[in-house]
């Protein structure tokens, strides 16, 4: 349902153990802007609540709250180079109405 490629994946793991935070799963969340956009949040969580979704991507523990479940359904969370030297994480979330399919995925 959400997937992390191999690149995020391991940048996942690196930042928890920089952060001390191994075995904590990643938490996402995301919102509804008012331009209909979508606003995403990440990091490790170390409480868990009730009724949370569980996911396993690339062997990282993922959790999302039930709010935000239907806003990242299906999305695929990368790790790129946008500028030299300069990497993020990008969320490619076809439910996000500027989310454009990368060079390849279109089918014809």
């Amino acid at each position: 349902m959400i997937k992390l490629t191999p690149v995020a994946a391991k940048q996942v793991r690196e930042s928890a153990k920089q952060s001390q935070m191994e075995g904590m799963p990643l938490r996402l969340a995301a919102s509804r802007n008012p331009d209909n956009s979508i606003h995403y949040g990440m990091g490790f969580d170390d409480v868990g609540r009730e009724g949370d979704e569980r996911f396993t991507s690339e062997d990282v523990e993922i959790v999302v709250a039930l709010s935000s479940l239907e806003l990242l359904k299906g999305m695929t969370i990368d790790f790129v180079e946008l500028e030299p030297g300069q990497f993020n994480f990008i969320f490619l979330n076809p439910n996000d109405p500027n989310y454009q399919p990368p060079v390849g995925d279109v089918d014809e």
